[in-house]
């Protein structure tokens, strides 16, 4: 069980700093977006710099890459065995040289479960040096239990989302980079169901989006920022939550199926290999 003094609540300051001082293994799900180090010059037509409050993002690429291995790292150890983290970020250029997430979470001690595309169905910087970007990326990385390197199999409520999930971004915000709430909902749901109480971590908390879901879905919430602003700005939406749980409900909503492929196993309405013998296939749909 974690400690009171650590659950519901927004520790402000270095990511790496508060990290190190919770004990192991006390999270069950993490979703988190960290600056992606645009280096601050990646205006566009639709969007001015992205600055963020009391950071930058224009760190050498070897330093950021370095820290973003030791946050993983770190949220690795506090992370229970069985527990899911899901990064959001994408692929970058810089003076042509493309930079894949890739290059920094092969490096980390966590087990790349999936690559899903986060299909944001809007480009931000519309210029025409290459294909207009519309796509960032969400790796589900997983901390095996022992030597078992698959996990736990997702409801077909769940997986039947597939691996590209067409969310629009969120509009009219004061944080510059905000996730739409169903995209942490979409995570944390499909990872813990119906279940209520467990832990749920984001490192790079800004404007609170996952937090808010896990509050409004009966979890605990750990939530770090360096930005005094934004960590505020995170505290009032968390106090004001029960006014999305309408969104929250919209994504909820996507997560059925008539029938799972137990159900259809066990009624003799399964197909393919599975299929009993003497069985018309055409005959089961």
């Amino acid at each position: 069980m974690m400690e009171n003094n650590l659950f519901n609540k927004i520790f402000v300051g270095e990511v790496m700093d508060i990290l190190k001082t919770f004990p192991e293994e006390i999270i069950d799900v993490s979703v988190t977006s960290p600056p992606y180090n645009k280096q601050e010059n990646k205006k566009g037509w639709l969007v001015k710099n992205v600055e963020y409050s009391h950071s930058s993002d224009a760190k050498p690429e070897e330093k950021y890459q370095q820290e973003q291995i030791a946050m993983l790292n770190e949220v690795y150890r506090i992370t229970k065995p069985g527990g899911s983290f899901f990064y959001n970020h994408k692929i970058r250029w810089e003076k042509g040289v493309l930079i894949h997430p890739m290059s920094w979470l092969s490096k980390s001690v966590w087990v790349i479960k999936q690559e899903i595309i986060w299909d944001r169905m809007i480009a931000a910087n519309i210029r025409g040096w290459r294909f207009w970007q519309v796509e960032e990326r969400i790796y589900w990385l997983y901390k095996p239990i022992g030597s078992k390197l698959i996990g736990k199999e997702l409801e077909s409520r769940h997986a039947k989302l597939t691996s590209i999930w067409r969310i629009r971004p969120e509009p009219n915000t004061d944080h510059p980079a905000p996730f739409p709430l169903a995209l942490p909902t979409r995570a944390i749901y499909s990872i813990l169901g119906e279940n209520k109480g467990f832990a749920v971590l984001d490192p790079y908390c800004g404007s609170g989006t996952t937090l808010v879901a896990a509050k409004l879905l009966g979890h605990h919430y750990i939530g770090i920022d360096i930005s005094p602003e934004y960590s505020k700005m995170a505290e009032e939406r968390i106090n004001n939550s029960v006014f999305e749980i309408g969104k929250l409900n919209q994504e909820i909503a996507l997560h059925n199926v008539s029938s799972s492929f137990s159900e259809k196993k066990k009624n003799g309405r399964f197909t393919g290999k599975y299929a009993p013998p003497g069985i018309n296939q055409k005959e089961l749909f």
